[in-house]
Parts: structure tokens; C-alpha cells; sequence
């Protein structure tokens, strides 16, 4: 029997998220139904896109607001039978310090896997959790002291003379967990081989073992 797809309209669905390139917290999809639960709800308005009409919070808004009326707007959705992804970001349901907890867990489990492993490829993934281009535990750490060295730099004034500058600092440490970085992964690199086992050496022709002493 030829099985046919799902009977679903695709603009049934509504996605509201954080765009990352322009900041707004915008509202993807949705009927005209949808468009005026935004509208009421959430104080969303309507705007122009390149595919399309969208809807967005208004500019300015505190983090707070954005993700108090996101979330009133996805959950009048919700409740009016539309589908709906919201940003975990913009979920003021999620406890503040979910995330963090949940980071920590992240973090304690690498360490009981390292401490639990029973093999070099084990290893060697726990590694890669660390020090991963990009995703990895070390270069996420870094962007951040980056971030942060350069808002610093924004805020603090060049340090007396004859001190060091604790800020200059701050960026060349940046550098110093790339090296880090760099330095796991080699050894990364060098634990995910195959472990080869030392050969056996025997002894050259021609070369009797020594005899043990016997009594005649």
C-alpha cells in the first residue's frame, strides 16, 4: 500500500526566537489567527520581510520584557491549537539558573568519565569535549574573556604607571587558552591512537644463551 505524507499546514507553525544577527526577538509563521494572538498578547508588531510579513517586539525593550511577552504570546498560541517553538532563551518558565545547573552537570560528568574510563578512546573523547574547535568547553571559555576584555577595556582607564595592566593581562590570557587548547588536542590526538604493543626482542643468531652451571 502506497503511504502517503502527513496531512499538515506547514504555516500552522510558529517559531519565536532571538534573531542573532539584528537582536529583536522576532515571530516566524502563523495564520492571521496567530498574527493577532501576537499582536494582543505579546504586543508584537507586524513588519516586512524579504519571504514575507513577520511580526517582532518592539526595539529597546529590557531582556526581561522580551521574555515576558514571548512567553505570554507562545502560550495564548498554544492554547489556541497552534504549534509552537519558543527560544528556551525567551522562556521566563525555565528556571533562572537552569542553565548553569545544568552546565555544572555537563562538567561534572566529563570529570566521572575521565575518572570512569576504561579505554584510550574514552579518553580521548573526553578530551575532544574540552578542547573541540569552536564547540568545545575551552574556545566557548575564551570567547567569553575575550568578550569580556573588551567591555572591560570600553570601561577601565589605563592602569597607573609602573603597574601592570590587569586588563592587558586579561587579553594575552585569552591567547594562553588558546594554547591550552591546542596543547589537548595534541594529546588527543595522540590517545585516540591505537596502542601498540612493544615488540618482543630475541636474542641474534649465533649467540647461545648462557648454559646454567651444573655439578658433574
Amino acid at each position: 500500500m502506497k503511504q502517503t505524507e502527513p496531512d499538515f499546514w506547514v504555516l500552522e507553525y510558529v517559531t519565536i526566537t532571538k534573531d542573532p544577527r539584528t537582536d529583536p526577538v522576532v515571530a516566524i509563521g502563523g495564520t492571521d489567527k496567530a498574527a493577532g494572538i501576537l499582536q494582543r498578547t505579546g504586543g508584537f508588531l507586524s513588519a516586512p520581510g524579504p519571504h514575507g510579513d513577520y511580526h517582532r517586539l518592539p526595539h529597546g525593550l529590557p531582556v526581561e520584557q522580551q521574555r515576558l511577552k514571548a512567553t505570554a504570546a507562545s502560550h495564548a498560541l498554544l492554547a489556541a491549537g497552534h504549534s509552537v517553538h519558543l527560544d528556551p532563551t525567551l522562556n521566563m518558565l525555565v528556571a533562572p539558573d537552569g542553565e548553569r545547573e545544568a552546565a555544572l552537570r555537563y562538567l561534572a560528568g566529563l570529570a566521572e568519565r575521565a575518572a570512569a574510563a576504561t579505554t584510550s578512546s574514552e579518553v580521548a573523547e573526553v578530551l575532544t569535549e574540552v578542547a573541540a574547535p569552536v564547540h568545545g568547553l575551552l574556545p566557548l571559555a575564551r570567547e567569553v574573556v575575550i568578550r569580556a576584555w573588551i567591555a572591560a577595556s570600553d570601561f577601565q582607564g589605563a592602569a597607573p604607571a609602573g603597574e601592570a595592566d590587569p586588563i592587558a593581562r586579561l587579553g594575552s590570557t585569552a591567547t594562553s587558552m588558546s594554547e591550552v587548547a591546542r596543547a589537548i588536542l595534541h594529546a588527543r590526538n595522540h590517545v585516540a591512537r591505537p596502542a601498540q604493543r612493544p615488540a618482543t626482542t630475541s636474542p641474534p643468531p649465533g649467540h647461545a644463551q648462557p648454559a646454567k652451571s651444573r655439578r658433574r
